[in-house]
């Protein structure tokens, strides 16, 4: 559906910490760093781009976009998630869980990165 995923940061080593413990517990790796300074997340095929951003200007979030990981299992989202509080990110809406509606069933787990950008783990059930 995409060929990457990129969003700004104003820290660019809080992020790469935050971002390298998410990846890590969902069986990635830590970034890979270019020359430009981006970093660079591939993990499952999917490419997860972090930067400051190139005109100069503070980095904000989008109000009502979310970017979200997909995780193999429940357990694998609630390692995700809890890598992400210990990181630095701030756990938001519902509690990590299961959600039904429309005929799915989804294991969600929300956080904001340390930037303010809302990310999510899920599972299908």
């Amino acid at each position: 559906m995409f060929s990457h995923v990129m969003v700004g940061t104003n820290d660019l080593a809080k992020s790469k910490a935050f971002y390298d413990a998410l990846f890590t517990a969902i069986g990635g790796r830590e970034a890979i760093t270019d020359p430009k300074g981006r970093l660079i997340y591939l993990h499952n095929g999917g490419t997860f781009l972090v930067t400051p951003p190139i005109d100069g200007e503070p980095a904000t979030h989008a109000n009502g976009g979310t970017i979200g990981f997909a995780a193999e299992n429940p357990e694998q989202a609630d390692a995700w998630h809890a890598a992400g509080v210990a990181a630095g990110g701030q756990p938001i809406e519902d509690p990590p869980g299961w959600r039904e509606g429309g005929g799915m069933r989804l294991y969600l787990a929300y956080l904001r990165d340390p930037d303010g950008n809302k990310i999510c783990a899920m599972c299908r059930g």
